[in-house]
């Protein structure tokens, strides 16, 4: 019985100390908040090399009238703001339950883009947004479709944009708001499915 006592004071003890802790923590700047969270949370750290990472300067329209923002090839089924809005977010940096210009997240950036492009409103997370879709496969993608990724353990984690040839557009840990292929190794590994807006 005594032992069940010093056991029970111990842990009074404990929860204070704790509890001040946990105050001094919940006093800091909301900075290290989001990047302890960010280390629990945040897509895996990417190591690929993206095929655009900073926006694309205005080019002159090609002889058949089509051009876009990125500088890709391009004909009138192309949806051009889809492409101008992508190209105005380039190089944004990531950061972890980022929404804006100074850091965005993979789900904060699509949502964004989706909203802007096709007036859609999405869940907030990569994994929810499963459920704003219909699934499709890698070889169905057409422009404007969802991308989903794993992570090492085979939770749905990162999402992006499909745009057309195999690229898409993406806020990874490493780069940023960029663009890359689905075919690269590392997307490939960790391709989940293509999601097409309901």
């Amino acid at each position: 019985m005594k032992q069940i006592r010093i056991v029970i004071l111990a842990m009074i003890a404990l929860a204070l100390t704790g509890c001040e802790s946990l105050q001094k923590f919940m006093a800091r700047d909301l900075e290290d908040e989001d990047f302890i969270i960010g280390q629990l949370y945040a897509d895996e750290l990417v190591r690929e090399t993206p095929v655009i990472a900073v926006p694309v300067p205005d080019k002159p329209i090609k002889d058949n009238g089509c051009n876009n923002a990125l500088g890709l090839e391009c004909d009138a089924n192309d949806n051009a703001h889809l492409y101008e809005v992508v190209n105005s977010w380039l190089g944004v940096p990531y950061k972890y339950g980022g929404t804006g210009r100074d850091g965005i997240d993979c789900s904060a950036f699509v949502g964004l883009v989706v909203k802007e492009v096709y007036g859609k409103t999405l869940h907030r997370t990569a994994n929810d947004m499963l459920q704003d879709v219909s699934l499709v496969s890698k070889s169905d993608l057409r422009e404007g479709d969802l991308l989903f990724f794993t992570n090492s353990k085979g939770k749905v984690s990162h999402v992006g944009i499909y745009l057309k040839e195999h690229l898409f557009a993406h806020s990874s840990t490493s780069n940023g708001v960029s663009v890359s292929s689905v075919q690269s190794k590392y997307w490939t590994q960790h391709f989940y499915k293509g999601g097409r807006l309901k």
